[in-house]
């Protein structure tokens, strides 16, 4: 796989630049075990708190790196970039319009070694990123499996992302679509993980799991999360 730089990884915190957490919750989490810290969100992301919060992960060893959901966030520094495509979209500038225009303006300046492309599949319509990119969440297990296979087999991502921010998903149509990724691509699960056996069924199902908002609401369960991922029974399908 070319993107080397984030195969390892089964458990991920997702902290959001525009929300706040104390100095003592960041200490917990960047020491907590996890494989690396994405920074990242839908709305509210200035290239000012993004700067403010990677300074504060950085006193860490733990990895780091930002999903790049607008220009306003680009900020140099980081230990790898994603940039997210929503493929559950018919609007072409969340596809390749946005992308196009950072490069444009950025291209000289990516580090393309640690630059991998996302794939995301959108599965909650209530969430944030679906109503700002009109994703359509209303997707039946087979539509989702073809777009797994669009995402990995034809297009090559590195990364194929469902996404249910706001609500735990439908393991079953995860674990059905996410056997059908090729072997080159990592598939990452994020949406309503609140507890140690929400975070284990995830494991259970994909390469990677993503931990957001329960860190905000209630930090002991999103601690959690790190071991359940860890201890999780999962093999590495073969494509």
């Amino acid at each position: 796989m070319a993107n080397e730089w984030f195969t390892g990884w089964r458990h991920v915190f997702k902290l959001d630049p525009d929300k706040e957490l104390t100095d003592e919750a960041l200490d917990a989490i960047c020491l907590s075990g996890t494989d690396a810290i994405m920074v990242g969100g839908s709305s509210g992301v200035t290239f000012e708190n993004t700067v403010d919060l990677m300074s504060r992960i950085r006193r860490y060893e733990v990895p780091c790196a930002l999903e790049v959901s607008s220009m306003d966030g680009a900020v140099p520094g980081f230990d790898g970039y994603f940039i997210p495509m929503v493929l559950n979209t018919d609007r072409a500038e969340w596809i390749l319009g946005h992308q196009t225009m950072g490069l444009l303006e950025y291209g000289t300046f990516v580090p393309w070694d640690e630059t991998a492309a996302e794939g995301y599949i959108i599965l909650n319509g209530e969430a944030t990123a679906a109503k700002l990119s009109g994703a359509n969440a209303g997707l039946g297990t087979q539509e989702v499996i073809a777009l797994t296979r669009m995402a990995t087999r034809i297009m090559k991502l590195p990364v194929v992302y469902f996404e249910y921010s706001g609500r735990f998903g439908d393991m079953e149509l995860v674990r059905q679509a996410a056997a059908q990724a090729g072997a080159d691509s990592r598939v990452f699960y994020g949406g309503g993980i609140d507890s140690a056996e929400r975070a284990r069924q995830a494991a259970e199902a994909v390469d990677t799991v993503v931990v957001g908002n329960v860190i905000y609401t209630d930090l002991d369960k999103a601690l959690s999360t790190v071991a359940a991922v860890k201890d999780a029974s999962y093999v590495r399908r073969n494509g």
